[in-house]
């Protein structure tokens, strides 16, 4: 079946965004009945409103899917806007293995980068700290890579930090088996409404396709069929 849609002003109208039913229809079976998500201003899904969209950051989001399917699902979000890896660990880590999540999404370390020289080798062993104290908890482990669109002007040299630091990302969730949702070159990227006033943060525009491809990816680990989200633009999608 096709579906023609003009370009994304609305969550109805958006390629890249899932009807309610449907995403819960995708996540019919999942198994997981505790969902926390510890991190910075990206975990806590910080961002302007966008007109046509609910105004409800990306984990919120995926705890309506996942409600949706079980009702009784408990949800932790410990997440604080500014948290280094460090500062997640030191404040929010006790917090999320009392809670004993099943499924558990972690920073992206964003905030590891914005500084004058980062150390990415301390980055990289702060993070594969957090990713073994996640990994002992037994949860399904899921995080992003960040996308081409988060810039810091500053500093002249940040798309390559990026780069680096997801290469990282990208080289622990496969050492540990966790679930990268990849928005590095995702189409999502040159959306003119995507980045709040801030530069920094997406708008629930942008926090509502960030959900999205969350639920896409766990429906993956479910082997089940998922339809082919469409770059914006009149396009068909293909289900």
């Amino acid at each position: 079946m096709f579906m023609t849609l003009a370009s994304p002003t609305t969550e109805e109208t958006d390629p890249f965004c899932l009807p309610p039913l449907e995403a819960a229809a995708l996540l019919f079976d999942a198994p997981w009945q505790r969902f926390a998500v510890i991190g910075d201003s990206l975990s806590a899904g910080t961002g302007d409103p966008t007109p046509g969209y609910a105004t409800l950051g990306w984990p919120d989001r995926v705890a309506d899917v996942l409600r949706r399917v079980r009702p009784d699902l408990a949800y932790l979000n410990t997440a604080m806007v500014g948290a280094t890896t460090m500062e997640t660990l030191r404040h929010q880590a006790d917090r999320m293995r009392e809670f004993a999540p099943d499924l558990l999404h972690l920073p992206s370390g964003a905030n590891d980068i914005v500084r004058r020289t980062p150390d990415f080798d301390e980055i990289e062993q702060i993070l594969r700290d957090m990713y073994r104290l996640a990994a002992g908890t037994g949860a399904r482990l899921t995080t992003f890579t960040l996308g081409k669109a988060y810039v810091v002007p500053v500093f002249p040299d940040f798309r390559d930090r990026v780069r680096r630091l997801n290469d990282i990302i990208r080289t622990l969730a496969a050492e540990f088996d966790a679930t990268v949702i990849d928005m590095w070159s995702h189409p999502l990227n040159d959306r003119p409404n995507l980045l709040s006033a801030d530069g920094i943060h997406f708008t629930t525009a942008g926090q509502a396709v960030l959900a999205c491809e969350v639920v896409r990816q766990l429906a993956h680990l479910l082997d089940t069929p998922v339809p082919r989200a469409v770059p914006d633009g009149p396009r068909r999608i293909t289900y």
